[in-house]
């Protein structure tokens, strides 16, 4: 009887699981279609289609390989700190395989845990194979800041005195103290797979070589980021220094990544209308500029379709 039991238990626990991620999934997206509908009440919506419309194709497709680019970047920062080493392609293919995830199925499937699954076939390790995906995107994170907080200070006139002033400021020491009271307190030590966790953090702090190629590479993907951005803006006709994507763009990413909705949809569009706002951009073009940069990832994810076929076409022909 117990084993009846215990399928009995385990059911129902599945049946919670499903339940709460299809709440988690549904309040997302309510947080998605909230934002777009005011955003859609403060903008001219047929404006800022002719906008995309003019854009005009060959633009996304630059943006795209421009995005492709720095997956391929991504890929060789992931790489160095993996503590095994595998092929660059065999990575890139499963970072391209989670950027098509993320971007096609979003709030379903998270593009690292597809990564970090997929590298766990071959690495057999999974507490490490899920801290060396957490440090790349953690580094690319800190980069991120980096650039924001130091660009701040040349930036002051961007906000007017407004009470985003010290936005980029407060989301940089939110950031320090976080950072510290996760790798200082080590919280669930005592828990197996973060003992191994953290024990993958104190080898790889002594490759400070690698953690500073790493870093760079990071600054780098990040700067080729906002390319993508100052590309499709002046395409746009929309004038956007560097100095101001610099300080406004961590916050719109910091923004989106929350996981409140579905890849930031909605969430975005509302930072660049505001953010954007106070440079003096019109909400129609910075509705633009935000979607047009979210179709030029969209784009540039569908290689990762390909990938997902040619990789999953192989483990069907290693089990037949």
């Amino acid at each position: 009887m117990r084993p009846r039991k215990n399928l009995s238990t385990l059911s129902r626990r599945s049946l919670v699981l499903a339940r709460n991620k299809i709440l988690i999934f549904a309040l997302k997206l309510m947080v998605s279609a909230a934002s777009l509908f005011l955003i859609f009440r403060k903008a001219d919506m047929a404006q800022v289609g002719r906008i995309l419309k003019e854009t005009g194709m060959p633009s996304f497709l630059s943006a795209s390989a421009i995005y492709i680019a720095s997956q391929f970047l991504s890929t060789l920062r992931w790489r160095g700190l993996i503590l095994e080493r595998f092929p660059v392609m065999k990575l890139f293919s499963l970072y391209m395989i989670g950027s098509f995830f993320s971007t096609f199925l979003p709030g379903l499937v998270g593009g690292d845990a597809v990564r970090a699954y997929y590298l766990n076939k071959d690495a057999g390790k999974i507490s490490t194979t899920l801290a060396s995906v957490f440090l790349d995107r953690y580094l690319g994170y800190v980069s991120l800041m980096t650039i924001g907080i130091a660009a701040f200070p040349f930036s002051l006139d961007t906000f007017g005195g407004s009470r985003y002033t010290w936005l980029m400021p407060s989301l940089f020491i939110s950031f320090v103290v976080s950072s510290a009271l996760f790798f200082g307190l080590q919280l669930g030590r005592r828990f197996r797979i973060m003992t191994e966790f953290y024990n993958y953090f104190s080898i790889i702090r002594e490759r400070r070589g690698i953690i500073a190629k790493a870093f760079i590479i990071s600054a780098v993907i990040q700067f080729m980021n906002f390319f993508i951005v100052l590309l499709l803006a002046r395409r746009i006709g929309t004038e956007v220094s560097l100095l101001h994507l610099a300080v406004l763009l961590p916050i719109v990413i910091t923004a989106a990544s929350l996981p409140i909705s579905i890849s930031g949809i909605g969430v975005r569009e509302g930072a660049f209308v505001l953010l954007l706002g106070l440079v003096g951009v019109t909400p129609e073009a910075a509705t633009s500029l935000s979607l047009a940069w979210f179709f030029s990832v969209f784009m540039g994810s569908l290689p990762g379709l390909v990938f997902y076929m040619l990789h999953f076409r192989k483990q069907e022909t290693e089990h037949a």
